[in-house]
């Protein structure tokens, strides 16, 4: 396993936003986190993350308790994470967003006034991944003139810059239109699969998520309500009546 947690809460004062969750992430899979609103899903992300720190439990990452690690030990380790709202520079362009991604993780993290000369191993990393998600042509392009689904990608191209080898994707669809969906989840699989990456998606299109998905953990009111291969969870009548609503009954 390359990331395990065990017994994972999460308390804000008398709410329990995370209930004693124990998930197990096989390595090289797209493992999935669904749930209504309210489940707990983007605190659970944020506790692997590093944005915030459990109650109680454990976070076992590559063997190595990473639970009180701060956020920057935590990318530093490997993990990548996106957000529900497009994070982004918008006033760089698509190369220079990219560039300080790879950067940060590099020696150069806070050499701000660095010579360009030092910074080609960024950019040609930057270019890489710029390339590998469809932005070739829009590398100097402003970030905040890309239509949406363009920063979506520019967010993962960030995201991939420092070559982690989990990310963990909050709802990386959210606001795209319909038919930009399957280009997007198509890329991540493709990332997933060509890069030997762990993906862990939080995504409420159900349609994607039983796509695409090797394993998926349906969550409820901060606990784990199920976990299986997608078939077995469209077929789980608990998950059936508290959360698909019918939709996806085999």
């Amino acid at each position: 396993m390359l990331l395990e947690t065990r017994n994972v809460t999460k308390k804000f004062g008398a709410l329990v936003a995370v209930n004693d969750v124990s998930v197990q992430v096989a390595q090289g899979t797209l493992h999935s986190i669904i749930g209504p609103n309210g489940a707990g899903k983007t605190t659970f992300f944020n506790l692997l993350s590093g944005n915030l720190k459990p109650t109680t439990g454990q976070i076992i990452y590559k063997g190595e308790d990473i639970t009180r690690l701060p956020i920057h030990k935590t990318a530093h380790r490997g993990i990548g994470r996106s957000f529900q709202i497009t994070n982004l520079f918008p006033s760089l362009t698509v190369l220079e967003n990219v560039r300080l991604a790879a950067q940060a993780m590099g020696r150069d993290s806070f050499r701000f006034f660095t010579a360009n000369r030092r910074l080609t191993q960024y950019t040609e990393r930057a270019m890489t991944v710029i390339e590998q998600v469809g932005l070739k042509g829009e590398a100097l392009q402003l970030a905040r003139t890309l239509p949406h689904g363009a920063q979506r990608k520019l967010e993962l191209a960030m995201i991939l810059a420092p070559d982690p080898e989990l990310l963990l994707l909050d709802e990386p669809t959210a606001g795209m239109a319909s038919e930009q969906v399957p280009e997007l989840m198509a890329l991540i699989r493709n990332i997933q699969e060509a890069g030997n990456k762990t993906i862990m998606l939080v995504e409420h299109n159900m349609n994607v998520v039983m796509a695409v998905s090797d394993k998926i953990t349906v969550m409820h009111q901060g606990a784990v309500l199920a976990e299986g291969m997608p078939s077995e969870i469209a077929a789980n009548e608990t998950v059936q009546t508290a959360y698909l609503g019918g939709l996806y009954k085999l």
